[in-house]
């Protein structure tokens, strides 16, 4: 699976596009006198009412066509935590997060495999066939390498006939291993509980240290993977 540099570097150049954009329009509100917190309960009230069936009905979906996995990761503590708690809202976060990894496979080896593999091309990647003996590195590398968006990452190991087990597996716990930092760290925050968000940025950056060592060592391993690639 060789990279196409310039698609790469477009996906890159749109990456950091969006967070200056963010960049800027939170230093804009600040400047014009914008309660920031305030704004941040108001959204996640809204989100909140709308119920979880919906919220995380539309989890099991929406990732599969492209949405952020992190539009559901970073909101959904904030605005269930008092309801749900915190492991009442990561069973369900799992859950969700299951459905779609089972729903985005089934769309990429069956259902919308054309439109599935258009995707993937203009996202930069061509569509290697891999032998089941690097079915786990290639899901672990995929699954722990910068690059593409989480939906892209799925089409990539569904289009690449990875046993769905090892697919299933492999992506459900190291997702769930960063939402759960996430989880920690949005609902810590909301509640102004700094200790806790410590705790959950420390788990962010841990989970990303291993994740780095675990991609060099298997990059080291003769595979299947070009060791130029760039997939996340």
């Amino acid at each position: 699976m060789q990279e196409v540099k310039p698609a790469v570097n477009r996906g890159w150049m749109l990456k950091l596009g969006v967070l200056g954009a963010a960049v800027l329009g939170v230093a804009f509100l600040l400047l014009r006198g914008v309660d920031i917190k305030a704004l941040i309960v108001a959204v996640m009230a809204i989100i909140g009412s709308a119920g979880p069936w919906v919220f995380f009905g539309a989890m099991t979906v929406l990732p599969a066509f492209g949405f952020p996995l992190l539009g559901f990761a970073i909101p959904v503590g904030p605005a269930f935590g008092a309801q749900m708690g915190t492991g009442g809202v990561l069973a369900a976060y799992g859950a969700a997060l299951a459905v779609n990894l089972a729903l985005t496979y089934w769309m990429a080896r069956y259902a919308v495999r054309p439109l599935a593999e258009r995707l993937v091309i203009r996202a930069g990647y061509k569509i290697p066939q891999f032998e089941p003996s690097e079915h786990l590195q290639v899901a672990l590398l995929v699954r722990i390498t910068p690059g593409p968006p989480y939906c892209v990452q799925s089409y990539l190991l569904g289009l690449g006939n990875v046993a769905f087990l090892t697919y299933m597996w492999v992506s459900w716990i190291i997702m769930m291993l960063y939402a759960v930092g996430i989880v920690v760290f949005g609902e810590a925050i909301i509640h102004g509980r700094s200790g806790t968000a410590a705790m959950g940025v420390c788990l962010l950056v841990a989970v990303g240290l291993v994740a780095n060592l675990a991609r060099r060592r298997l990059r080291r391993r003769p595979s299947a993977l070009d060791s130029r690639n760039k997939t996340g």
